[in-house]
């Protein structure tokens, strides 16, 4: 006896892990078209960080660490595109989603737990990659800082940095009860990764016991890669503890991900 099925049936059948994450991706940026708010932070915000960047850097003796104002500037401004852009807009997304109950619908379907959280963040992830490719143009056009030195470096950091970004706005939308909180939930990581992860200030410039503790900071290792993928490797950099500090910090993510994440409402 053969069994007729439906076009519905059929259709759900043929679903793959792609067409998921591109339906639930196209949904995101659909919303994030609509969230005036977190156009404005992601677009224009890291610019504005740029430019008072610049002005600080005129402060601050960057003889000896083999940038200039303008590089130091721009390569801040990526840090600063990954945060913004990227880790606190997640984050704001996430608990979004959690307290209007569309992740528990979504958990209700085929699409699995990793893909949701991954197609929630494909939209920012891409406006982030997009924005850092506009500032490395812009320093080797306008600001002659030439091309990249070594562009897998500098890919292997941004994509490093996009990961691990995601899974730690994962993780403060835990301890966030409402969007409205994220703006403080999120605080924390950005003035630390501001401050310590060679965005505001390049840790050379720091004694040498504190550039040693900022280095193990979950955003230093990210940074550490695309400052040598876009200037060059410095003869004191160590890419290797970067990589591995970036590595084991996007793995205690996740861990705490898949260990703590809530896809309910917070009661």
């Amino acid at each position: 006896m053969t069994t007729a099925t439906t076009p519905a049936a059929d259709t759900a059948a043929r679903t793959t892990a792609l067409g998921r994450l591109t339906a639930l991706g196209r949904a995101e940026l659909a919303l994030l078209a609509r969230n005036r708010t977190a156009i404005f932070v992601a677009l224009f915000m890291p610019a504005a960080m740029i430019m008072s960047m610049r002005s600080a850097f005129k402060n601050i003796d960057l003889d000896g660490t083999g940038l200039t104002m303008a590089g130091a500037a721009l390569l801040g401004g990526i840090g600063v595109v990954l945060i913004q852009a990227l880790y606190m807009n997640m984050a704001a997304a996430y608990v979004a989603r959690r307290e209007e109950l569309v992740l528990k619908r979504l958990r209700t379907g085929e699409i699995t737990d990793r893909e949701i959280l991954t197609g929630t963040a494909l939209p920012s992830a891409a406006l982030a990659l997009a924005q850092s490719a506009v500032i490395v143009a812009a320093g080797a056009f306008f600001f002659d800082l030439g091309a990249p030195e070594r562009p897998d470096l500098l890919l292997v950091g941004l994509l490093l940095g996009m990961v691990l970004l995601t899974a730690l706005a994962a993780v403060t939308s835990v301890v966030t009860r409402t969007v409205q909180t994220a703006q403080l939930t999120t605080l924390p990581l950005f003035l630390v990764s501001m401050m310590g992860s060679g965005l505001f200030v390049p840790l050379d410039v720091f004694p040498d016991r504190l550039a040693a503790f900022c280095e193990f900071l979950p955003v230093t290792g990210v940074m550490t890669l695309i400052r040598a993928g876009w200037f060059g490797i410095p003869e004191s950099s160590d890419l290797i503890g970067a990589a591995l500090t970036g590595l084991a910090w996007t793995a205690l993510a996740v861990f705490a991900v898949q260990r703590w994440f809530r896809w309910e409402p917070r009661r």
